[in-house]
């Protein structure tokens, strides 16, 4: 999942991220509603944080505009003001959700999966093909029956391939998905991960490298 957190308290916005990387997702940071509007402009995020009143451009505009776009992008909307009023002025706007500061991690990051959801075509609760299965809920993979021991990186490669089984899936788009902007498009870090992973998986392999291609697991 590839989540955007527009907030100008920098210290909230960096704890923000550096959890919810730690949760398995591909997460980018900015400090103002300019800086937002750029991201937004060339990349795209299941789920948008945004602090409502973000310096340069407001929180309020740039939920309009999304809401305009008609994008499949989620946003929760957080703000220092927890009154009805404002909540429901904020999902007027366009909002998938709200929540007031101050708040417990474990629910935004229950808010931020439950948005991710949404923002994508439905996919099964459980992950599966032949005897590999992940559960994205209890972030729990195993093959035969055998419990994996995956990085928060392995663990999103993994779910990406099984999302779509049988469909080749881009080195580029596996970047764009699993990782963040601190990734160097011409690094070998997806080639490495799945390398990792396929160690991990053991055998029969499951993951085929497609030549000019990228990667897939299961037959075309």
């Amino acid at each position: 999942m590839r989540v955007l957190v527009a907030e100008d308290f920098e210290v909230l916005a960096r704890s923000l991220g550096t959890g919810l990387r730690r949760e398995g997702m591909a997460v980018d940071v900015v400090l103002d509603g300019v800086a937002a509007l750029d991201r937004l402009a060339v990349t795209r995020y299941d789920v948008v944080i945004l602090d409502r009143d973000l310096p340069g451009v407001h929180g309020d505009e740039i939920c309009r505009r999304l809401a305009r776009e008609r994008r499949e992008t989620r946003v929760l909307m957080l703000t220092a003001s927890g009154t009805i009023e404002d909540r429901v002025t904020g999902l007027g706007l366009g909002a998938d959700d709200y929540l007031p500061k101050p708040f417990a991690f474990a629910e935004l990051v229950a808010r931020v999966r439950a948005l991710g959801r949404r923002a994508t075509p439905p996919l099964p609760p459980v992950l599966t093909y032949r005897d590999i299965t992940l559960d994205p809920a209890r972030r729990a993979a195993s093959r035969g029956g055998r419990r994996l021991d995956l990085s928060p990186r392995e663990f999103a490669l993994l779910a990406c391939l099984l999302a779509t089984p049988g469909v080749v899936v881009s080195a580029e788009e596996l970047l764009e998905r699993v990782w963040d902007e601190s990734a160097d498009p011409f690094s070998s870090a997806v080639k490495h991960t799945v390398h990792r992973l396929r160690a991990k998986l053991g055998d029969p392999p499951a993951i085929e490298t497609v030549r000019e291609g990228g990667y897939r697991i299961g037959g075309p």
